[in-house]
């Protein structure tokens, strides 16, 4: 009877080859997330109106106190100080009107400057925002002190107050900021149509830098993957592998 010994084990793919598949993958889901933020990045410089802000819808916003702030605006431009030009991060828009037809006011001022202002007031700040449907959730303080007319204040970094529909621009700054909406007099019961836009004219290059990391990231994920499932190539002087040699069974003596 003849048997058969098996030859050398088949060759298992080496770690180098797995950890360059898995390195492809990871790279490219990363390429993947930075198509996806380049092309929303292009589609809002796409929705810019004729002035270049992108801005929300008019919203309703309402209390039946005397004013109405935002809670603390924590702007830290000091993090991107060699990343970016702070310089480029644009300007924000605010539009509000009243929708009792009295006069408005709109303003932005260091968060500390405002607390002060509306110390000892009833007033509302607003903690949270859904959409989908619009729904705004305030924070009221009651106090029985009366306010002066904002506009009268000095600390104002932005503002406007009249009739009608009031906007203003506020170029972006570090620090600590407040939007504040009150009626014009200081009065009770605001309540307001907002609307925000903002400027951001990095948009467009931003966009197609991203698009194109992303593309260099795609590449490398290609070449990597190509790495990991190519066939092994033998060296020249390298022994080709042996096939299963036949073993003759030794002979039985009784």
């Amino acid at each position: 009877m003849e048997t058969t010994t098996p030859g050398p084990p088949a060759r298992r793919r080496n770690g180098g080859k797995i950890v360059a598949i898995v390195a492809s993958g990871v790279l490219g889901l990363f390429a993947f997330g930075l198509f996806a933020t380049g092309a929303a990045a292009l589609w809002g410089d796409a929705q810019k109106d004729e002035q270049g802000y992108i801005s929300s819808d008019s919203e309703r916003y309402a209390t039946s106190t005397r004013a109405l702030t935002t809670e603390n605006l924590d702007l830290d431009l000091d993090g991107l100080d060699g990343l970016v030009d702070t310089d480029a991060l644009g300007k924000v828009r605010l539009a509000v009107s009243s929708n009792d037809d009295k006069p408005v006011f709109v303003g932005i001022a260091r968060t500390s400057d405002v607390s002060e202002y509306l110390r000892g007031s009833d007033h509302a700040i607003l903690t949270d925002i859904d959409y989908s449907p619009f729904h705004a959730d305030y924070s009221e303080r009651s106090g029985k002190r009366v306010l002066a007319p904002p506009a009268s204040e000095r600390f104002w970094a932005a503002s406007a107050h009249g009739s009608g529909t009031q906007a203003f621009t506020w170029d972006v700054e570090d620090g600590d900021w407040s939007v504040v909406v009150m009626n014009a007099d200081g009065s009770p019961g605001v309540d307001a149509g907002i609307e925000a836009g903002a400027e951001l004219s990095f948009l467009d290059e931003a966009g197609w830098v991203l698009l194109g990391t992303g593309l260099l990231a795609l590449a490398g994920a290609g070449a990597l993957m190509f790495a990991g499932v190519r066939p092994r190539q033998r060296r020249p002087d390298e022994p080709k592998p042996s096939a299963p040699r036949s073993v003759e069974p030794s002979a039985s003596t009784t």
